[in-house]
């Protein structure tokens, strides 16, 4: 009977060890993602709908894929590639909790398709991924 009781408790203690780690890297729902070689990313705007002209947030969340990945570094920009331009702003970055990033200060200034352009730094690598976004 101890025995069982012991190994019940190791087990619900494994569970929700295990269930941490996979909260810790979920992805949020209503989010653009991508991967890259090292990591799996999530992309979602504050507001969702960005219009031209206003001021946006980006939050962005980075799970590792494997256990050599590692972010010492955060950089989100955006650019219009059929225009050849930039933002005419430079977004913050800040870390807002393990794999979880907030960048103020976005405005796309026109419609069209923007590329948002996520740059990754750690453990002598660099990373970098692009999503697309059509605004109206």
């Amino acid at each position: 009977m101890i025995v069982r009781l012991a190994a019940a408790v190791a087990g619900a203690a494994l569970l929700a060890l295990l269930g941490q780690l996979a909260s810790a890297c979920d992805l949020p729902a209503l989010s653009e993602r991508v991967d890259t070689p090292g990591h799996r990313l999530a992309l979602a705007t504050e507001p969702r709908v960005v219009r031209p002209g206003a001021f946006f947030a980006v939050l962005l969340a980075v799970c590792p894929r494997d256990e050599k990945a590692t972010v010492e570094s955060v950089r989100i920009d955006a650019h219009m590639p059929e225009h050849r331009h930039g933002m005419n702003y430079t977004p913050r970055v800040v870390a807002a909790g393990p794999g979880q990033y907030r960048s103020e200060g976005f405005m796309f200034h026109m419609p069209g398709r923007w590329e948002f352009v996520i740059e990754l730094r750690g453990g002598g690598r660099s990373e970098r991924a692009t999503l697309s976004r059509r605004v109206e």
